[in-house]
């Protein structure tokens, strides 16, 4: 029986299975969406969203200043860096993590990723999804092709 056994197991032993969900949490954060296979992303989920909780505990501290905080102030974000770093395995995404994503998140209250099912996999019929973090925007279009086809439309309307 299972009792109390949450989690897939992937066919993966426990250590690679650690192994590999630290790897995409930290590419979740430096690219802020990855596309992965569906129940993977759903695994992934709890991780990354725990991880993002434990930068916002920090509240007001996220924005404030380093030469501002206190002693105290300065122990509690060292902490909360050292714990976040358990699962982000990159120096640069977990200062990302502290100074880009967690100050847009700030005040809400989870929810900090979702699942774009994206359909199968050629190969093996893999159901695929992307996961990426809410404040994720896709880079903006050239604006010069939107323009261009808004210019021929209007020309031959005329």
């Amino acid at each position: 029986m299972r009792h109390q056994n949450a989690g897939r197991k992937f066919s993966r032993s426990s250590s690679h299975r650690r192994a590999m969900f630290r790897n995409m949490v930290t590419s979740l954060l430096e690219h802020q969406r990855i596309t992965t296979t569906e129940p993977k992303a759903k695994e992934l989920r709890r991780l990354a969203e725990r991880t993002i909780t434990t930068a916002l505990r920090l509240g007001d501290l996220l924005t404030k200043p380093k030469e501002q905080r206190s002693v105290a102030e300065q122990g509690k974000y060292v902490h909360a860096l050292r714990m976040a770093g358990r699962m982000v395995r990159s120096r640069d995404a977990l200062h990302k993590l502290f100074t880009d994503i967690a100050p847009q998140l700030r005040g809400r209250p989870g929810g900090y990723t979702r699942i774009l099912k994206v359909g199968t996999r050629p190969g093996d019929a893999a159901p695929m999804a992307i996961l990426e973090i809410v404040t994720f925007k896709l880079p903006a279009a050239a604006p010069a092709a939107a323009g261009g086809a808004s210019a021929t439309g209007s020309e031959s309307a005329d």
